[in-house]
């Protein structure tokens, strides 16, 4: 599920106005580089719409089926607010209308029964079921 928390007011070349509705995911554990201790953080990302801006104050808080998903696209330069580093990102978030598959149904566990030992799979914390330590403040 997705939920939407925004709007913002876009022109297009013609000079008319639009609205992209502004969606939150669910919330993700990412592990800093930098501290090496786990943050929260959700993915976001804007979808088009045919909304007017009242229409759109009233769908925010409004969940969607769907989830933030991330996909690869040609390198561009992004600019970190915080530090103003520029740096080269070769992916966005894109809103998808399915379900992403983790959830905390699919969270993987192996159990050695000749040691009694407990181990969880690092893989169960990913919705893409890679390990990524991920820079953070």
């Amino acid at each position: 599920m997705v939920r939407i928390v925004g709007y913002k007011t876009r022109q297009r070349e013609n000079g008319t106005n639009f609205n992209l509705l502004e969606v939150h995911g669910g919330i993700e554990m990412v592990l800093s580089q930098k501290t090496n201790q786990y943050y929260v953080t959700a993915k976001k990302t804007f979808i088009s719409s045919t909304f007017d801006d009242e229409t759109c104050k009233a769908l925010i808080g409004t969940q969607m089926q769907g989830s933030i998903i991330k996909q690869e696209c040609e390198p561009y330069e992004y600019t970190v607010k915080d530090t103003g580093e520029v740096i080269i990102l070769n992916h966005r978030f894109v809103y998808s209308p399915e379900e992403t598959i983790a959830s905390s149904s699919t969270i993987h566990a192996s159990v050695n029964t000749s040691s009694d030992s407990f181990e969880a799979d690092i893989q169960a914390f990913s919705k893409n079921e890679k390990h990524e330590a991920v820079l953070a403040d």
